[in-house]
């Protein structure tokens, strides 16, 4: 963006409606806060620095507000909530550097969409003083009305103050305005209270700055871009339109999708071309999937890297730290923690790998446990390239299983194995001739002087 522009993003607000002891923008979609989908908007927008108007949890929503982008943040104190043109003005100070433009923006608005900012600042530029964000509603029920003559807006109109006639209007106020920098103090601190809540609204900015003789004008973005959130069902709602969206690029990337309205990802899920994701898969926070891999349905990922032509599933569970290279297969109901599995390993059925690391063309048996924690601590467990772990052995950490050694089933493994070595640890079968009959009579006839007595 060649143009100078500061973005105030309203950030203050309570939770009283999320009914929820944090601030209402900490709450996520896509497993980023909302702020966090805000700033980074702006910040793909072009903006030069963000003026977050923060309140509750102020210094946890800055944190949040600095997430994934490298945008200056200033964070300004909003004590007193006295309606948004009240909490624009907070910025007062940082607006005052001097900015070509001046957008707001609000923190619990996640959907909108950089190209939205960008086409306000162009309209900004080319000669309107201010530009209101406004969508075309479904049911304009609720919300403000942009009123337009001759190609200008000249008033955002509330509902219960429109007429018959502007309530047939479904172009809907979004709320986010961009004006002019060298404007904006002055027409902040002309807008008044004089109204019912004795707030100090944003929206008559639009008036305020016609009554000077200034060009307001209205352009239209998506409804879906102008989703806010209040309550717990409209997260939901959002989270949604998010995941609708995130599929969709994927799916146009080169990623197959058997169902695509089971799989959730997250904001920061990478997935290569030819990747195939089966129905009823979740992407936590840090996953990235290499070239035509395949993730069965039911399994769940995060914190983890899966290299290309793996398969993972079905009913996988990879936690953060797991790192599997190339044509790694995890089986079902396998769960992998802080391990690196070499290229072409196979972790079966049924297992769990933690702290391990495990050397490429490896065979795990179904049932094997490395035994990484001692109640205190987590000790690591290696096991060499080519190794073969049989069915049902537990590995106590911290342990060595040298290359090509050979693990016998049901073993409990206490001691280092050397490469190429057999490690049997069981007892010794006994086998008894007979010994299963007499034993079975002997519960039978227990059970029948039970059934005889009552008990």
């Amino acid at each position: 963006m060649a143009r100078t522009c500061l973005a105030v993003v309203l950030a203050a607000g309570d939770a009283t409606r999320m009914k929820s002891s944090k601030s209402k923008v900490l709450h996520t979609v896509g497993n980023l806060p909302l702020i966090a989908h805000v700033t980074g908007s702006a910040a793909a927008a072009g903006v030069r620095k963000i003026a977050l108007v923060v309140g509750r949890d102020a210094d946890a929503v800055a944190m949040a507000a600095r997430s994934g982008h490298d945008v200056p943040i200033a964070p300004v104190m909003q004590t007193e909530r006295k309606g948004t043109g009240h909490a624009v003005l907070m910025a007062k100070d940082i607006i005052a550097e001097g900015y070509d433009d001046v957008v707001v923006l609000y923190g619990d608005a996640p959907m909108i969409d950089p190209e939205s900012l960008r086409a306000a600042v162009t309209e900004r530029s080319a000669g309107a003083d201010v530009v209101v964000l406004g969508f075309r509603a479904a049911d304009p029920t609720g919300y403000g009305r942009l009123i337009e003559r001759d190609g200008e807006l000249v008033a955002i109109r509330e509902q219960k103050e429109a007429t018959a006639e502007e309530l047939e209007i479904d172009f809907c106020n979004g709320g986010i305005i961009t004006f002019s920098g060298a404007q904006a103090i002055s027409l902040l601190e002309a807008i008044g209270n004089d109204n019912a809540k004795g707030e100090y609204y944003l929206t008559d900015i639009v008036e305020i700055a016609r009554e000077r003789g200034l060009k307001c004008v209205a352009i239209e973005a998506s409804e879906e871009d102008m989703m806010g959130c209040n309550t717990r069902a409209e997260l939901a709602e959002i989270e949604v339109v998010w995941q609708q969206r995130a599929r969709h690029r994927a799916m146009l990337s080169g990623v197959t999708m058997i169902d695509p309205a089971t799989v959730y990802l997250s904001f920061d899920t990478e997935l290569g071309n030819d990747v195939v994701i089966e129905p009823n898969v979740w992407f936590g926070p840090g996953v990235r999937v290499g070239q035509s891999a395949v993730i069965h349905a039911f399994s769940h990922l995060e914190g983890t890297v899966v290299g290309a032509h793996a398969q993972i599933g079905p009913f996988a569970r990879l936690r953060p730290g797991a790192d599997l290279a190339e044509k790694v297969k995890v089986g079902n109901f396998c769960e992998v923690k802080k391990a690196r599995i070499g290229e072409g390993a196979k972790v079966n059925h049924l297992s769990y790998i933690g702290d391990a690391v495990i050397g490429a063309g490896a065979n795990i048996g179904a049932g094997t446990i490395t035994c990484n924690y001692d109640g205190q601590n987590k000790h690591l467990t290696e096991i060499g390239a080519g190794a073969f772990i049989g069915s049902n052995s537990s590995l106590v950490a911290p342990v060595k299983i040298g290359d090509g050694a050979y693990v016998g089933s049901g073993s409990v493994v206490t001691m280092d194995v050397p490469e190429d070595a057999l490690a049997v640890a069981r007892a010794r079968q006994e086998t008894k001739p007979g010994r299963a009959k007499r034993l079975r009579e002997k519960i039978l006839a227990i059970k029948a002087l039970k059934m005889k007595s009552g008990s």
